[in-house]
């Protein structure tokens, strides 16, 4: 069986490669590169430290090795919709769309498409119910990433694999101490994958610039200070606000007046609500009962977080509607509202929040 393992020097994607030459596999790795350090002003960006890591695995375990140059697409498609994305005021997704049109999008139409499957050290699963085989949440559900593959295809699922999906995070630095490999003690990646180092508001700063407008108190209508331009705050949002007397969250965003309003205390009622409308709605497979026209109870997240919410789901038009058992606070329009079995383990789809 031919195996393409995506490596990107990370801790996780590092131990896929002994675990499948346990399974008795000899994959061909393959570091993407999509990160921005071609582009003006970035620098300091690790995909330099990313290849010798990958390498010397790949020279370890002798395997093959291929660098593929994304760049140009990744900002075709990921970075060309989160910039859209913003300007609209709404909260984009760059991770989870990068997994659909990247990693096992364009990466599959130019390279995968020559091997059987495809490997990936994000912590997720497959399933196989009735000969159909459907995306699954992985044994650490701390660590659980299927929030970010939501958007993927039913074809695309057929030809992934996990290998680390059943192991706890504790398991794989275990596992990658044991072995030796340079990436055991490396710390996680945080935030959007194209940006390296850069901080996020910087990028947008890059590309869309500044426009001062009002902070505004919800309740009250008091103008309480200004802001750089509602493209730097999403719903929810408590950090970066500059605001004495906190803490204050953004609960509303006014995008034609470039206005936003924000909530006093660690518990305001107006950043809670129990009803998300998702548009575009995404099914990864094709279910056998897709007749939401009365609610079917699910389980959700909003965002990526380890805790499943209960609800139900009803069709409304092109809508699908999500209503909560409880209310829920920071529901941002444009992130993805992401639809699980109730057993918390098959991750149906997900459409993005209106």
């Amino acid at each position: 069986m031919k195996i393409a393992a995506l490596v990107s020097g990370g801790v996780d994607s590092s131990v896929t490669i002994p675990k499948l030459i346990e399974l008795g596999y000899k994959p061909t790795i393959f570091y993407i590169k999509i990160g921005m350090e071609d582009e003006p002003g970035y620098t300091d960006c690790p995909s330099e430290e990313d290849i010798e890591i990958t390498t010397y695995i790949a020279n370890k375990y002798k395997l093959e090795m291929e660098i593929v140059d994304l760049q140009k697409l990744y900002w075709e498609r990921v970075i060309r919709y989160t910039l859209d994305e913003v300007k609209k005021g709404l909260t984009p997704n760059p991770d989870v769309m990068c997994n659909k049109m990247i990693k096992f999008g364009a990466f599959e139409e130019l390279y995968g498409k020559d091997f059987d499957l495809i490997t990936t050290g994000h912590y997720a699963s497959t399933k196989e119910i009735n000969g159909e085989k459907y995306l699954a949440t992985a044994a650490d559900k701390r660590k659980d990433q299927t929030y970010f593959l939501a958007q993927i295809t039913k074809a695309q699922v057929q030809k992934l694999m996990f290998p680390i999906g059943d192991l706890q995070k504790s398991e794989v630095r275990r596992l990658a101490e044991e072995m030796k490999l340079p990436s055991a003690h490396r710390p996680d990646s945080q935030g959007i994958c194209f940006l390296g180092k850069i901080n996020y508001n910087d990028f947008i700063r890059r590309y869309v610039g500044e426009k001062e407008g009002d902070v505004i108190e919800f309740e009250t209508g008091k103008k309480l200070g200004k802001h750089k331009g509602f493209w730097f705050h999403t719903i929810g949002q408590r950090k970066g606000l500059g605001l004495g007397q906190g803490p204050w969250f953004v609960v509303k965003k006014d995008i034609e007046n470039n206005i936003i309003y924000v909530s006093n205390g660690y518990d305001p009622i107006s950043q809670y609500g129990n009803t998300v409308e998702l548009k575009h709605f995404h099914w990864i497979n094709e279910r056998p009962n897709k007749d939401y026209s009365t609610p079917k109870r699910v389980k959700f997240k909003i965002r990526h977080t380890p805790e499943f919410t209960g609800g139900s789901l009803v069709k409304n038009g092109d809508l699908y509607v999500l209503e909560s058992d409880e209310k829920i606070a920071g529901i941002a329009a444009g992130q993805f509202g992401v639809i699980y079995d109730e057993t918390e383990q098959i991750c149906f789809g997900s459409g993005a929040i209106g």
